[in-house]
């Protein structure tokens, strides 16, 4: 999987100076590329047996539906507030520099059903882990994290400590 590395690009100063922005469209225009991201994670979440696979807004969309599809489990959308039009449980977290919110819809996911939580990147952990509250609020088991980017660096997995956690590629 480390051949993967060689289709993200890196983008200094962005979004601001001193960060450096790992683009994955340069990833997912390649068709190997892509085929190796979305069969990494099937293989990685066949035995798990997830009923839903829930993708976090927005980059979390461009996997998710597929590796439910895979997997023969659903899909379920994370969302930033006021785009959903039922009912919502909501969950607000912090950021370094402010907080923001996730909403998903009541009735998505039952008690007891496992569910794969799914994004781009796992950098500080804060998103991926009010997701995993939100799931855990509405009755559902956490089945796995499953991240194509993780930044070892920013110690995001610490968040998300006694969650099954994996990502295809460590930066």
């Amino acid at each position: 999987m480390e051949n993967l590395k060689q289709l993200i690009r890196e983008v200094p100063d962005f979004p601001k100076p001193g960060i450096n922005f790992y683009d994955i469209t340069t990833l997912l225009k390649d068709r190997e590329g892509w085929r190796a991201v979305v069969e990494g994670m099937r293989n990685q979440y066949v035995s798990t047996g997830p009923d839903i696979v829930l993708g976090i807004e927005a980059r979390g969309f461009i996997f998710a539906p597929v590796v439910a599809y895979e997997l023969n489990a659903g899909f379920v959308p994370m969302r930033k507030p006021n785009k959903l039009p039922a009912e919502v449980e909501k969950i607000e977290y912090a950021l370094e520099y402010g907080s923001d919110s996730l909403e998903v819809h009541r009735d998505a996911i039952q008690p007891g059903q496992r569910v794969l939580i799914v994004d781009d990147v796992l950098a500080t952990g804060g998103t991926a882990a009010a997701a995993a509250l939100l799931v855990e609020k509405l009755g559902g088991e956490v089945a796995g994290l499953g991240f194509v980017i993780e930044l070892d660096f920013l110690k995001g997995r610490t968040r998300l400590e006694g969650r099954p956690v994996w990502s295809l590629l460590h930066y």
